[in-house]
């Protein structure tokens, strides 16, 4: 499975295209429209979820409720554009028109892909870099992560993300049973948090962050339960699932580190503090007795739950903007102003679920029989049945 997709923060649509999903699974629009709408919410997001209402249209790879087996075409429309079609509309226009539309960009912002995309490509007019760079690009991710999201349920197979930090204040209990506990818990918090206490305190600092025209970041993680064993492969670097984890998660918008399990205290702990001792029963085949790596191990998942935590800096458009230089005239000047989040991190963790869905999902079509759904499906009991009994 693969996916690409196209598109400008406030051109016409978001567009994605995805290859190498099963034939025969059950696929609705609604079924990504949810996700759609988990994105959209959370405390401290900026004016633009106020215009935008996502919704997607389904172009192709999906007839009567199932999918085809060719590829899906994904498109989110921008309902924002209807304010934007001179400044973003791809036919040639003067020099006349373009003063007349007076939102070039020769600013860069601190932190942001401004300057470095500038450079790269050419572009005296940053908008070029920053139209793509948005974390706007997001929305069309999530809409492919909802189709993994869906293959995965349907094989038994659950993901969950919330927050653990915002803006230095940590989620202490954090407790629950199962996934579901956790998925019920998080959707009724406003920072998609399960500590009720650190919640309230996270949104008074998103408050205090923006009314200083600042900005916070923090940590999400997910959690995934369902994972059959052995998936991924200690045999090339490059086949590492946890490594492929890491790289989805270190892929979106802002965010700066990745950890499994214990993450980086299993530097400060001895071996016999971090390894999770193997153990085995008739009813449920090999398991281990704690879960401080993560799910991982060697590469492959171990059938224990995924923990996987990013770390997101903070949103690098601030209302209060710091120095930087004109590329025109080399100037000093304060960074242009776009409008922004103050905090982004709980619709972050709807991200984070979506890319890490994706990796396992094609993780999954990878190593078994994957052109029928019901021919993966079938294959993969059959190998939870193997792994029991090995």
């Amino acid at each position: 499975m693969r996916y690409l997709t196209a598109g400008e923060s406030h051109g016409p649509q978001l567009t994605a295209v995805l290859e190498g999903v099963p034939a025969g699974m059950p696929l609705s629009a609604e079924d990504i429209n949810q996700e759609l709408a988990r994105r959209q919410k959370g405390y401290g997001r900026g004016r633009r979820m106020q215009i935008e209402k996502d919704r997607v249209n389904i172009a192709g790879g999906v007839r009567h409720g199932k999918t085809l087996g060719s590829p899906l075409a994904l498109i989110v429309e921008n309902k924002d554009w209807t304010h934007w079609t001179k400044v973003m509309g791809i036919e040639p226009i003067t020099e006349d028109e373009q003063d007349e539309i007076k939102r070039k960009i020769t600013r860069p912002r601190p932190g942001h892909a401004d300057l470095n995309g500038g450079i790269k490509y050419g572009h005296r007019d940053l908008r070029n870099v920053l139209e793509r760079s948005s974390a706007r690009e997001t929305t069309v991710r999530v809409a492919a992560g909802a189709v993994a999201k869906k293959l995965l349920s349907l094989l038994g197979i659950k993901v969950a993300g919330h927050v653990r930090e915002i803006g230095g204040i940590t989620a202490e209990n954090i407790q629950y049973e199962n996934i579901d506990e956790l998925v019920e818990t998080t959707e009724n918090s406003p920072v998609r948090c399960m500590d009720e206490e650190a919640a309230q305190k996270m949104m008074a600092a998103i408050d205090s962050a923006k009314k200083a025209g600042d900005s916070i970041g923090g940590v999400v993680e997910v959690v995934v339960e369902g994972m059959p064993p052995g998936v991924g492969s200690y045999v090339h670097y490059d086949r590492k699932l946890d490594a492929k984890v890491a790289m989805a998660i270190m892929s979106i918008n802002a965010f700066k580190g990745v950890e499994f399990g214990m993450g980086f205290e299993m530097a400060r702990k001895p071996g016999s503090e971090v390894h999770d001792e193997i153990a085995w029963d008739q009813e449920h085949g090999y398991s281990r007795t704690t879960n401080r790596l993560g799910g991982f191990e060697g590469g492959m998942t171990t059938g224990m739950p995924i923990v996987v935590k990013g770390v997101m800096k903070p949103i690098p458009t601030l209302y209060k903007p710091l120095k930087s230089v004109d590329i025109d005239s080399k100037e000093e000047f304060t960074a242009s102003i776009e409008r922004s989040d103050s905090c982004a991190v709980p619709a972050a963790s709807v991200v984070a679920e979506s890319v890490v869905a994706w990796e396992l999902a094609n993780a999954l079509t990878e190593q078994f029989n994957s052109d029928r759904f019901d021919s993966l499906r079938d294959a993969l009991d059959e190998y939870r049945r193997e792994s029991k009994e090995f």
